[in-house]
Order: C-alpha cells, then structure tokens, then sequence
C-alpha cells in the first residue's frame, strides 16, 4: 500500500506541473496554424504580391488596345554650326546656320486587332526660326487621318487577345495554390512539432514511471523480491529516460522555432499543439475530383494556353516567310505661313500613300526549315500536354485513393492506441504488484510509445493527404464549393 501512495503522489506531481505553465504557453490548433500560415506567412504575403502583379499586368495589355492619346513634339530645337551646301557648280561650301526648328505633334491613335493595323488622327504645329535673317516661318497640318497597315503579316495582336486573357486566369489560380501549398507546408510543419512534443510527453512520463518504478524495486529489492539484475535494468531504463528527454527537448524546441519562423510570429510564448482528430468521413468521388482539378487548376489552363501558343508559333513562321507588306496612308489638311494663325486659313489637301514589300525569292530552304521547326515544336508541345494530362489525372486518382486509406488507418491507429495504454496501465500495475516481470513491462512500455506515436504519424498522412487533395483540386470537401480567397 506505501508503494502504492508514492506512485500517485508521483503521478499527481507530475500531473500539476503543466497547470502553472498554461499561462506562459500558446495553444494552437491544426485549423488555427493554417489560417495564421495564410494570413501573416511570408509566403502568403508573396503570393498576395504576385496576384497584384498578375493583375496590373493584364490591366496594362487591356489598356494597349484602347485608344491612345499622346503629345510628341521637340521644344526647342536650337542649332549654331556650320553646314556643308551643295552649290550649283557641284563644289561644297560651308555656311554658317543659327535656326530653332520646334515642333508639336498632338495623335490620337486605336489599335485594330482584328486586322494588326493601326488608325490615327493627328494634329501637328511646326515654327522655323531663322536668327541670321530675322526670319519665322510656321508649318503645319490641320486635321490629318491615317492607317498603318501590314499585308499579308503575321498579327501579334490577334494572338495577344486569345492568349492574355488566359495567362490572366492561369495567375489567378496560381494564387489560390500558392495559399493552398502554404495550408500544407503548415500542415507539415505543425506535426513536426506535434510530433516532437508527444515524443517529449513520452520521455517526461517514461522518466517519471521508470524512477518511480525504479525507487519502489529498490525497496523491494531490500525485501528481497526482486533481483539485483532487474534492478539493474530499471536503473538503465531510468538512464534512457533521460537521454531521451534531453533529445525530445532539442528537437521540440527547434520545430517550435522553424513552425515559428515559417508563420512569421514575434510570439515569445511557449507554442502548445493540440492533436487534431480526424473529419468525418468524406467520400470523395474521383470523378468529381478530376473535374474539379480541370475546372480549377492553373495548369488545366497552362495546357490550353501552351497549345495556343505553339499554334501562334507556327502562323508566325508561315506569315514571316512570304511576302510581308504594309499599307501606310494618310489623308489631311496642311498649310505654311509666318503667323500660326496662317496655317488654319484655307489649308490645302494633304495625301499619302505608301506600299512597302519584301519578297523573298532565294533563301536556300531557310524559310521551309522555320516553317518546319515551329511544327515540330507544335507536335512536340501537343505530346507534351497529353502526357501532363495522363500525370495530372494519376496524381487525382492515386491522392483520392490514398485519402480513402488514411481515413481507415486513422480509425485503426487510435484503437490500437487506446488498447496499448490500457494493457501498459494493467502492467504497471502488475508489476507493483510483484506478477509481472521487468522485460514484460518494457515490453508493455515500447508497444505503447509506438502506438502513440503511430496515430499521430496517421494523423499527419491523413491531413498532409487532404490538404494535398484540396491543393490539386482546389476545392474544400467539406463545404463542397470551390476555394477562393480574397487577396
């Protein structure tokens, strides 16, 4: 019976201890971890930045394609020097020129997509100042509407139109990754501690029930109902103990740090993990998952936007190797007098037609080579994208099924569990009892660590798992709609 008391003095001792701390510690959930991780983590903050950036970028493409006024102009445009002059009788001579030559040009231009051209209304002012002779001139051009047209041209503008708007969703669903892979980085990190804390529960009792157990052999030892080799051994069991304390506390104490780090947290308090349990069961149709993954997922996307562009590619090598020409025309008014007033009095008409042209006629296969290469690249990238799909929907199959397996491993590691810690509680109190030998009860010892740490090692594969799943498909399980966040 006095060996009995001086076990639960022991235990209550050990029991009371934690309760003075709870002031000076941080209890954290698995859900609190990861909504902290998506709020204040460096990562998140970065993915936040990369969204904003993704999102000005695609503002700017927009804004190319509507119409664009612009002020040009030199002011002033002085020049002192001497010039070389042709004369008459083809000898050279060298006069003197002192002039300001300013102008300003006010257009308002609109690309035309559809064609890859572009239409432009202008408006122009031109002064000549003249020092050497006193003189001023004023050249200018009223009202004036053109075209720049290419013929027969490859038409970057028709490919941006189909492919920006799809790089604009692809960086929109990046982001919603990117705060889903900081979800399971902070999954990952959590057990790490999780688990360094248990093991250091572990050591803290193991330490605790060995010295006791070890005190209660002494006495029993003096009585003479134990020999000196199991007493022995508890000693050596009382030693492990407490090396395995001092590792469990390093390296609870560096995964505390690194969880610590990754969220960003300047909280000095003592981080307390709670053991997370399992959701209720979740069937997870494949099927539906697959969908979900093609409907949500940046590199469903990537896929259609990679085929575009090698299809780009390849009107870009046909176009560039025929005739290339441009259309360049304009119609407007103009005028020239010696006051600005002059150049808006009865201007006169003002045309402009321009027909540029390259045709090519020898290049030694060169042309039918890029041709070639950008099918090839073409067949290449459609290769490409069929094999990514296959791995894409293996990947949605294979964590669907592995979700599924962890459900039932969780269930089964927190029996076994329960059943370790009460065949050690019944051995425990045994060996007090002097019926159970001391290899028995170290027996009865290691099966219970391993089960314990077992079901939270499941726990981890089933979380990391489902996070995993909500990463490569983008949709939350439990509430059964899309994930979104708001940046």
């Amino acid at each position: 019976m006095k060996n009995f008391l001086l076990l639960i003095l022991v235990l209550l001792g050990l029991l009371w201890a934690p309760v003075e701390l709870l002031a000076q510690t941080q209890r954290l959930g698995l859900h609190q971890v990861v909504d902290l991780a998506r709020e204040q983590s460096i990562a998140a903050k970065q993915a936040t930045t990369q969204k904003k950036n993704n999102y000005w970028q695609y503002r700017s493409f927009l804004a190319d394609y509507k119409p664009q006024l612009s002020l040009n102009g030199t002011l002033p445009g002085f020049t002192r020097s001497f010039v070389e002059v042709l004369q008459p009788d083809g000898t050279i001579s060298f006069q003197p020129v002192s002039n300001n030559n300013s102008m300003l040009n006010l257009a308002l231009s609109q690309s035309l997509p559809m064609t890859g051209g572009t239409v432009f209304v202008q408006q122009q002012l031109q002064r000549f100042d003249d020092f050497a002779r006193n003189n001023t001139l004023y050249n200018g051009i009223p009202f004036a509407i053109g075209l720049n047209q290419p013929l027969l041209r490859f038409n970057p503008m028709k490919w941006e139109r189909r492919i920006e708007p799809l790089k604009y969703q692809e960086g929109n669903q990046q982001f919603i990754e990117s705060l889903e892979q900081v979800a399971l980085t902070a999954t990952d990190l959590y057990f790490e501690l999780l688990v360094a804390q248990v093991n250091l529960q572990i050591a803290e009792k193991n330490l605790s029930n060995n010295d006791t157990l070890y005190k209660i052999a002494q006495q029993r030892l003096e009585l003479g109902k134990i020999s000196q080799n199991d007493l022995l051994q508890l000693q050596m069991g009382v030693l492990t103990a407490q090396k395995d304390l001092a590792s469990s506390r390093q390296a609870a104490a560096v995964a505390s740090l690194r969880l610590k780090m990754y969220l960003n947290s300047r909280d000095e308090r003592e981080l307390q993990l709670e053991i997370p349990k399992e959701m209720n069961d979740i069937e997870v149709d494949p099927q539906m998952a697959l969908a979900e993954a093609f409907a949500n997922r940046s590199d469903a996307i990537l896929f259609q936007r990679t085929l575009l562009e090698a299809e780009r590619d390849v009107n870009k090598a046909k176009k560039e190797n025929g005739i290339n020409a441009s259309l360049n025309v304009a119609f407007g008014l103009s005028n020239r007098g010696a006051r600005p007033t002059d150049v808006y009095q009865r201007p006169q008409d003002r045309e402009f037609v321009e027909v540029q042209f390259t045709v090519p006629i020898m290049t030694w296969g060169r042309n039918q080579a890029r041709t070639e290469v950008a099918k090839a690249n073409q067949e290449l990238a459609q290769q490409s994208v069929a094999q990514n799909k296959l791995t894409f929907e293996q990947e949605i199959f294979t964590q669907v099924t592995l979700l599924q397996m962890l459900q039932k491993q969780v269930k089964l590691t927190a029996l076994a569990d329960q059943i370790a810690a009460n065949r050690y509680q019944i051995a425990q109190e045994r060996f007090i009892l002097s019926n159970l030998s001391v290899t028995d009860l170290g027996i009865a010892t290691q099966e219970k660590d391993r089960a314990r740490r077992d079901y939270i090692l499941a726990l981890r594969d089933y979380w990391q798992a489902y996070y995993t799943l909500r990463l490569l498909t983008l949709y939350d399980f439990e509430l059964n709609q899309k994930i979104k966040y708001q940046p």
